[in-house]
């Protein structure tokens, strides 16, 4: 499937289905219900493009762990605000364990890479040791800040539209939360880019990994 196709199903099944279901079954199901049942086509979309992987891997697994704890935390809920405020809260922890990963030096975004770059054919492990050299270990971490900077705006703008409309905030928001994902999400693939750029005009760090990997082979082989 190429890239235009799923930015479209992202529209659909993200925006267009959820505002259609909200709008259409509030009337007769109430609030609370409608939002739940507004969720289900992103679940059943984000499963789908999980699949479409066709091979579980770290980003898989996030998104599997992050999608069911989600759907959770909107099945506990109760009622229609305290599911937006919750939505609120998990963003907030998120944003704290994307904090985390820097601080413990496993910076998500570079799993995340690791994974695609594994797709795409490369040896997991050499690539790991290349990307976690000095020079480019940095640039994840950036790229991990604006995972923690996109959530922090999402929440604290669901924040400020529950407080001026309460339940009425789903409706109001959910575009404007889109955009908002959206223009940081292509910032953030921008990151990756350069990620890869900078790797490309450097093969002097190729090459050092290279060194590493053939040191480590020969240790091996003298035990």
């Amino acid at each position: 499937m190429n890239n235009n196709r799923f930015v479209l199903l992202d529209l659909i099944c993200y925006v267009v289905f959820p505002l259609a279901v909200w709008n259409i079954t509030r009337d007769y199901i109430g609030d609370y219900y409608a939002m739940l049942l507004s969720s289900i086509p992103g679940i059943i979309y984000t499963i789908y493009r999980f699949k479409a992987l066709k091979k579980v891997n770290f980003f898989g697994i996030y998104m599997i762990v992050t999608l069911v704890a989600g759907t959770l935390i909107d099945v506990l809920a109760g009622s229609a605000l305290q599911l937006l405020w919750n939505n609120v809260i998990f963003a907030y922890v998120m944003a704290g364990v994307f904090l985390l990963t820097i601080l413990i030096r496993r910076p998500i975004a570079l799993y995340f890479a690791l994974d695609f770059v594994e797709l795409q054919g490369y040896d997991r492990g050499f690539s790991k040791k290349l990307f976690y050299k000095k020079e480019l270990l940095r640039w994840f971490n950036l790229i991990v800040v604006a995972y923690i900077f996109q959530n922090v705006v999402l929440a604290s703008v669901k924040v400020w539209l529950i407080s001026e409309f309460g339940v009425e905030a789903f409706d109001k928001g959910i575009i404007i939360r889109q955009v908002i994902n959206w223009g940081l999400t292509f910032a953030i693939i921008g990151g990756f880019f350069y990620i890869g750029k900078v790797i490309k005009n450097s093969p002097g760090l190729i090459h050092e990994v290279q060194k590493e990997v053939e040191q480590e082979k020969n240790k091996t082989r003298e035990a």
